[in-house]
This record gives structure tokens, C-alpha cells and sequence, in this order.
């Protein structure tokens, strides 16, 4: 039988949302506070107030749960969801980042969101008087999954997962929208509004966290070891338009520009440099040229991810050394009376060790994304 590898944050996370999950199962139908589950796969019912947040009997006295519903489904089918999220990106993500970094961004994911939640219905409450808000249950992987997604978008944006064996393709960019477009149809259809405020919130506290705070090393401290580090990500590609369609990229951009551009006059945010710019712009770049492990198979970091980028960096400086011997050499023999011969298009590429890299597929690493 195959040996399951998981890093140990992910293994203990996958973990609690399985027991807390059946925790809160085996004792909700003994509870006065419980309403009978009549659907046990897709039905909520209530939960048990010191696992997840009911906002009339959870707060102030059980103020752990603001961390601890994430990991408390209400149904078999968010067990599933939530437990193939963390299986797959947890691993993926803590192997990307370091355990440190996936338990800091997790927490933050997951406990801001259940907070703002938490504050939407008891300001519902105080406005419309309906004690159903206070009684509602909040709890679930909702906001992480919508955090996972991303930072998906932010390290393999151009990755192309297929569907229903490739009857369906779709870049993983395209995946928060679709993740908030459907929370949204399913929270006015269904009556799923709960999961519907957990995805948005969810979304907006990871990408704040990712553009504005996170520390990452720096590419000059990847290659010399200084320990540089830079904050949040100011690339282009990740900017709040481009998480949705290009036909609405440019409205979506006039807005969330003056809205930026307002925090940053009332000084609640830094503005970025244009070094801060150029910056996550050549991040991203070498994340698309050096390759990332899949998500289906994330040990592929030290395999055809890593071997990606080392030969990338193995080729630069391979074209860095005969540049310079060039260099040297012309130096050496000194003005030429004959004009050398211009250099072709394809020569610097190859003199300085270009890469062209594809993204790959994330259910077939060994073909070029289409």
C-alpha cells in the first residue's frame, strides 16, 4: 500500500477537521439547542456552541471557537470538500511556503472571516430584531478554501487543470471567481448565505494578507543568501481586477483604484513604489519560469519543479560565464578594424540561456498546458 506524505501542519490540520467534524455530529442530536438534521449530506441543522459560532451562546464564553469552527462541518459533503482542500492545497501550500508561514496565513484565513461573520450577524441582529441570526450556525472550511484558491492564483496562475478527462479546462486564475460566483447563485438559491459571507470574506482577508503583508525572501536572497525579504506581492498580474474576466477588468480596476487610492490618501495604506512594482513583477516572473510542484503531485518540488529550476539558474550561469570570457577576449584583442557582424535574434537568446517554459498541467505534468 502507498505511503500517504503529507507535511506534518497538514496532516494535523486534515486531522482535527475529521474528529472535530464527527465531534460535533455525535452530540448535536443529544442537545436541546440542536434542531433535528433531516438531510444528513447537505442539511445543517445547528451546531454544538463550543465547537462552532452561534452567536447567541458562543461569545463571550467560548471565544476558541472563532478558530476551532473552521474546522467543524455541518454535513457530509462539506466533510468531503473541505478534507480533499486541505489533503490537496494544504500539502501543496506548506511545501511552497514553509510550515511557519502555512500556519500563519491559515490562522489568519480562517479566524478573520469567522470574526467578520460573526459581526454581520449580530449587527443584523440589532438592526432587524430576528433572533434566526443569532441562532445560525458558523462554521466550515468555506474561507480557507477560498484562500487557498487564492494563493493558487498568486503562484501557478497560468496552470490548466482538466475535467471530466479534458472535456473541461479552466486555468486556475479563473478559479476564485467561479469559487464566489457559485457561493453567490448558491446563497441566493439555496439559502446557503452563511457560506456565501464565510467564501467573500474569506477572499478578501487571504488576498489583503498576500498583496499588502506577507513576507516572502526576495529573488536577491534566494541567489546570494542575505536574507532580503520583500512585503506583500505588487505585481500586476496580481492585482484585485485581475482576479475576474478581462471584459470587466477595466472597470473592476477604475474602481478598486479609487478605492486603493482613498485608503491611501487617509493613510491606511502604504502605497507601493515602483521598486515595490518591479519587484513582484520579477517574482511572479520566476515563478511562471522556474516551475512550481503540481498540486496533484507536490513532491515534484524536489523533482521536476526543483529540476526546473535549477536548470534554469544552471543555464544563466552557463551564459553568464561565456558572456564574460567573451567580453575578455574582445577586450584583450582590442579594437577590430573589421565591424563584427551583428548578432541574429536567436543568438543572445541562446547566449544568455533563455527559458521557455509551459505551464504544465496539473493532471498531466509531462504535456505543455494547451
Amino acid at each position: 500500500m502507498a505511503r500517504i506524505n503529507l507535511p506534518p501542519l497538514t496532516r494535523g490540520l486534515l486531522a482535527a477537521v475529521v474528529f472535530f467534524t464527527l465531534v460535533n455530529f455525535a452530540l448535536r442530536p443529544h442537545a436541546d439547542w440542536v434542531e433535528k438534521v433531516e438531510q444528513p449530506l447537505i442539511g445543517v441543522g445547528n451546531g454544538v456552541p463550543w465547537l462552532t459560532i452561534v452567536p447567541g451562546r458562543s461569545f463571550p464564553w467560548y471565544p476558541w471557537v472563532f478558530a476551532l469552527a473552521t474546522v467543524v462541518e455541518q454535513n457530509v459533503l462539506g466533510l468531503i470538500v473541505t478534507g480533499l482542500t486541505v489533503f490537496y492545497g494544504g500539502r501543496y501550500l506548506e511545501r511552497a511556503w514553509g510550515s511557519n508561514e502555512f500556519i500563519k496565513f491559515t490562522l489568519f484565513v480562517a479566524m478573520i472571516p469567522n470574526i467578520l461573520a460573526f459581526l454581520l450577524y449580530m449587527a443584523g441582529y440589532a438592526l432587524m430584531s430576528k433572533g434566526s441570526m443569532i441562532h445560525t450556525t458558523i462554521s466550515g472550511g468555506i474561507a480557507i478554501q477560498a484562500g487557498f484558491l487564492v494563493s493558487f492564483k498568486q503562484l501557478v496562475p497560468e496552470h490548466t487543470v482538466a475535467i471530466a478527462k479534458g472535456l473541461i479546462r479552466m486555468r486556475v486564475k479563473h478559479f476564485p471567481a467561479i469559487f464566489l460566483l457559485a457561493n453567490t447563485i448558491s446563497g441566493i438559491v439555496v439559502g446557503t448565505e452563511t457560506a456565501m459571507f464565510l467564501a467573500y470574506f474569506g477572499f478578501m482577508t487571504s488576498w489583503v494578507y498576500l498583496r499588502f503583508y506577507r513576507l516572502s525572501p526576495s529573488l536577491s536572497s534566494t541567489a546570494t543568501g542575505d536574507g532580503s525579504v520583500i512585503r506583500g506581492d505588487a505585481s500586476d498580474t496580481f492585482a484585485f481586477a485581475h482576479f475576474f474576466p478581462e471584459p470587466i477588468q477595466t472597470p473592476m480596476g477604475a474602481l478598486t483604484d479609487g478605492i486603493y487610492n482613498t485608503l491611501v490618501a487617509l493613510k491606511v495604506c502604504t502605497p507601493f513604489s515602483h521598486q515595490d512594482i518591479d519587484a513582484g513583477n520579477e517574482q511572479a516572473s520566476a515563478r511562471a519560469e522556474g516551475g512550481l510542484p503540481s498540486i496533484i503531485n507536490p513532491n515534484s518540488r524536489d523533482g521536476r519543479g526543483g529540476a526546473t529550476r535549477a536548470e534554469a539558474e544552471r543555464r544563466r550561469a552557463l551564459a553568464m560565464k561565456a558572456l564574460d570570457q567573451r567580453l575578455h577576449a574582445a577586450a584583450a584583442r582590442g579594437p577590430s578594424t573589421t565591424a563584427p557582424a551583428a548578432p541574429s535574434v536567436s543568438g543572445p537568446s541562446n547566449m544568455l540561456g533563455e527559458t521557455s517554459y509551459e505551464p504544465e498541467r496539473l493532471d498531466a505534468p509531462e504535456k505543455p498546458a494547451s
